[in-house]
């Protein structure tokens, strides 16, 4: 296992995918919207061809290989987070079926293809670059939290460039830039078809939107049910017990 691993990189699972994943606590290990992410967005099973944008160490479309045959493609501007996805994939025996890039998401459509994708998934930086303010963060963890080389506009102007008409896009993010996304999304081609809110318990305010739109699409946008994460005992409840280890129980 050490050969596959640099630094304080450890080795966990995903265990409802049976696959594993390189990741390090100070450099980037991957959080609960990635797995919802790529648990709500719509792929085709057997064919097709798929984006992931900040792919960071490649775990959505780890995830995604587990629900189609589709080829993947990932991209990531960080070297460091890159070779980690790499890794993970040449671990889990995936290079067939994903690639990584290393580029930057505002000239990928060009590198890699306008309007050649079926589906496109990002999970951008959700910060502004003025809202960084913990000093002791570092760089990997700023890039990938914070709008420093890629706002909310060019992620979606992106992906909109990289997708056939009729091809689907799915965001995840915090439910405060609702209204930016929308805006966004419109303003590229990308008609809202579905969207679902997060949140970590009942009564409390929703802290992660989901919403997938379709490039040239008609407006008709699905709210879909709430997901709640916790339960009353604090415990992850049935449906994201099942969405991070096969089970409810």
């Amino acid at each position: 296992m050490k050969q596959w691993l640099k630094d304080d990189e450890r080795l966990d699972y995903l265990l409802a995918e049976d696959l594993r994943i390189i990741q390090s606590p100070s450099v980037f290990s991957f959080s609960l919207d990635a797995v919802l992410l790529a648990r709500f967005v719509s792929v085709p099973i057997n064919k097709g061809k798929i984006v992931d944008l900040c792919s960071g160490n490649g775990v959505i479309p780890l995830f995604l290989s587990a629900r189609t045959k589709a080829d993947l493609i990932g991209v990531e501007i960080q070297e460091r987070l890159f070779d980690m996805a790499v890794r993970s994939i040449a671990y889990n025996g995936l290079e067939k079926q994903i690639s990584m890039v290393l580029g930057d998401v505002k000239e990928i459509p060009s590198q890699i293809g306008i309007e050649k994708y079926d589906v496109v998934t990002c999970n951008p930086p959700y910060f502004l670059a003025h809202e960084l303010s913990d000093k002791n963060l570092s760089e990997h963890y700023a890039i990938a939290r914070h709008e420093l080389h890629l706002t909310l506009d060019e992620a979606i102007e992106s992906t909109s460039r990289l997708l056939k008409q009729g091809g689907k896009a799915a965001f995840v993010h915090r439910p405060g830039r609702l209204l930016d996304i929308v805006t966004s999304m419109r303003a590229h081609r990308l008609e809202p078809k579905r969207m679902r809110f997060v949140y970590p318990k009942y009564g409390k305010e929703a802290n992660t939107l989901l919403i997938e739109g379709i490039k040239d699409g008609k407006p008709d946008l699905k709210v879909l049910p709430p997901l709640y994460v916790y339960d009353e005992d604090n415990q992850y409840t049935d449906e994201v017990r099942e969405i991070l280890y096969g089970d409810k129980k």
